[in-house]
């Protein structure tokens, strides 16, 4: 397998993840490090046996809100939504997340998933909250 290889299953990969426009920035400044980053990351690493493709993102989801990651994580979210991961399986990895993590850990993605859902024109991300339990207390 060549480096071209990797770099087209790689390219192959984002567009099944919904991923096209992922680091077009990379590409800005250096396609070397573009080409490195599609080939390393998405034609090997996300290509690898073993794990499929929903068990991996959810994987990369869990890692990416366990280290409050300030960027990145939208596009993961966004990549989920494509490939059929609901919206309860993310809140559940958040919540499992959050136990082991911290809650500042739910409370940093709670804030990302809410701008990829507002972006996505989710109902949800404009739903007031009530305060209904504390309210009848």
């Amino acid at each position: 397998m060549t480096k071209d290889d990797n770099y087209i299953k790689g390219l192959k990969k984002m567009r099944e993840m919904g991923r096209e426009d992922t680091m077009l920035n990379q590409r800005k400044i250096s396609e070397d490090m573009y080409k490195l980053s599609v080939s390393t990351l998405f034609g090997e690493i996300w290509n690898r046996p073993h794990l499929s493709l929903r068990e991996r993102q959810l994987i990369t989801l869990a890692a990416n809100i366990a280290l409050s990651r300030p960027h990145g994580t939208h596009t993961h979210y966004r990549s989920a939504h494509h490939i059929g991961i609901t919206h309860e399986e993310i809140c559940e990895v958040m919540i499992h997340v959050g136990m082991y993590g911290g809650w500042p850990c739910i409370a940093h993605a709670t804030e990302q998933y809410l701008e990829v859902l507002e972006e996505r024109g989710d109902p949800m991300a404009s739903a007031k909250p009530t305060r209904d339990d504390i309210d009848g207390i």
